[in-house]
């Protein structure tokens, strides 16, 4: 197990800046998720971090060790790929000890290794078999194992569950979670799904534009979002915002739609906001505001309603209760008293 430091680490591609100044301290057993949308650079960094790719600017230590400049193969850093990568022609048995073989590691300590992993994995009575013969979820424990026999200081995940179907995904999510909590071996896990992210990290790092936006625990980030962009990309589904501004001690925005404020020392009079409110925040009460349903989906546990509070604001709300409603119907809408968030508009920055 290792401790991991990036430290102001930058990527260029000839005059392209895709990773600039990114710092994040990841702690001894530590399960840290990379997330963000396509192209924000976070497969990019954990390449770097496995030494696939060239660290152009910063360093990266590990255990206090820098290791810019050591080759992938010298860094006791274990990778899964997206795809599987599994050499077909071998079985599962030869798949996972195929990295001790080419140590030259003795046939019996290789033999414990791949039983050990195989036992981790539940994949002890596969290990004849080869890769055409496995199901997915099958196949990337088989890659797992080919990462756990080598014994790494780092386990390095890129999106390891995307060539997945819904189900096997939820149930290959918590064997990975489970397999950290057995293991303890720092973990750097690459998902643009922010579900994933929220279920198995201890710590976030949300990233756009090869920037890190907020690091923090999930429910810090989802609580407490430090702007827009995380505020949106953090829970399904997404936060609401309504755009007004800050007029005579309160939030102002159309349709008549007012809230008081507690922050007018912060913020002049007249600055554009944007209100952010959680789907899972909105209530239906006799006192609220006339809302117009416009979709119903409802999931068995919960009801998922888009509606429209005037012209051009819709709001997605969830409802725990079943809603016997229909488009075209008004219902009352009710917001939580202080689970809304406040956001300059001009900066996207959260100031309450």
């Amino acid at each position: 197990m290792a401790a991991v430091v990036i430290k102001n680490i930058q990527k260029h591609f000839g005059t392209s800046a895709v990773i600039s100044d990114v710092s994040i301290d990841i702690a001894d057993g530590e399960f840290v998720v990379l997330v963000g949308p396509s192209g924000c650079g976070k497969s990019t960094l954990l390449r770097m971090i496995a030494g696939l790719e060239n660290i152009s600017g910063g360093q990266l230590l590990v255990n206090g060790k820098v290791l810019n400049t050591i080759p992938a193969k010298d860094r006791n850093i274990a990778m899964v790929f997206q795809s599987y990568a599994l050499y077909p022609h071998m079985t599962v048995e030869d798949n996972i000890g195929f990295s001790l073989q080419l140590k030259k590691t003795p046939k019996d300590e290789i033999a414990r290794a791949v039983a050990k992993a195989a036992q981790a994995l539940d994949l002890g009575n596969l290990l004849k078999r080869y890769p055409r013969e496995l199901s997915g979820g099958q196949r990337q424990r088989v890659a797992m194992g080919r990462a756990i026999v080598r014994d790494p200081q780092v386990f390095l995940f890129d999106e390891p569950l995307s060539n997945l179907d819904a189900k096997l995904r939820v149930q290959m999510r918590g064997e990975i979670k489970a397999l950290h909590q057995r293991l303890g071996t720092t973990t750097v896990y690459v998902t643009h799904d922010q579900i994933e992210a929220m279920m198995m990290a201890d710590k976030i790092v949300v990233m756009r534009d090869g920037r890190v936006e907020q690091i923090g625990s999930p429910l810090a980030l989802y609580d407490h979002p430090a702007n827009v962009f995380v505020a949106g990309f953090i829970g399904s589904p997404a936060m609401n915002f309504i755009p007004g501004k800050l007029a005579e001690g309160q939030f102002v925005s159309g349709g008549g739609f007012a809230l008081p404020v507690t922050f007018t020392s912060k913020v002049a009079d007249g600055t554009s906001l944007t209100l952010g409110v959680r789907p899972e925040h909105a209530s239906i009460a006799a006192d609220g505001i006339p809302a117009e349903v416009v979709l119903v989906e409802p999931t068995g546990s919960e009801t998922q309603v888009l509606m429209r509070i005037w012209e051009s604001q819709q709001l997605v709300c969830i409802f725990r209760e079943r809603i016997a409603a229909r488009p075209g119907d008004v219902l009352n809408l009710k917001f939580t008293d202080g689970a809304y968030h406040f956001f300059e508009t001009d900066s996207g920055k959260c100031i309450h």
